[in-house]
């Protein structure tokens, strides 16, 4: 079977083709979705995942990631993509000077549409805000985001791919999906 991603961002692709290596052969589809604004990922996911599905007939994945730093009452929260694009990380790092608490969690809701519907996974990891970025791996705000004394940018993609936000929210889905996904004809995509 062949599981088709919908995102703009070519980071995301690449790590959810990564992550299923051999069990799922992942193809991407640069879909521009409309995004409703919620402060509920798994609404954002919905909704998104229900567009795609209806234009692509196909089964696919979509997510979308809350940021949420605790002493900025969670913002970005979900318009994490639209925060790093206008303010970067450098401009998160400006709105935590001189904060003490640092602390900040990631949520990935992922959303699988097919025949039967629409069905959600998620994944939350928790980590701080550090001062100054570190790593040249991942992308968006793993630089900045530290976890057990490191930043998701300085681990191993191996490594990454365990403890993540969205590594947990596709293990998740890819326990299901093993024991439970039962696809129509349809489906199948050959």
């Amino acid at each position: 079977m062949i599981l088709t991603i919908v995102t703009s961002n070519t980071n995301k692709a690449k790590e959810v083709a990564e992550f299923f290596g051999g069990f799922l052969k992942v193809t991407h589809v640069p879909l521009e979705i409309p995004e409703i604004r919620s402060d509920d990922v798994e609404v954002i996911s919905r909704q998104k995942a229900q567009f795609a599905y209806d234009h692509l007939l196909t089964p696919l994945i979509v997510d979308d990631t809350s940021f949420s730093i605790d002493a900025l009452n969670g913002f970005p929260g979900p318009y994490a993509a639209y925060v790093l694009h206008s303010i970067g990380n450098t401009g998160i790092l400006k709105l935590m000077k001189d904060v003490e608490n640092r602390n900040a969690h990631f949520t990935t809701a992922i959303a699988f549409a097919d025949d039967h519907g629409i069905r959600h996974f998620s994944g939350t990891i928790h980590g701080r805000i550090i001062t100054v970025p570190r790593g040249s791996g991942g992308f968006g705000y793993d630089p900045i985001f530290e976890v057990d004394g490191r930043t998701l940018a300085e681990l191993k993609f191996e490594e990454k791919s365990k403890i993540s936000h969205r590594a947990l929210a596709l293990t998740a889905f890819r326990e299901w999906f093993m024991k439970e996904y039962r696809p129509l004809k349809s489906d199948t995509n050959g």
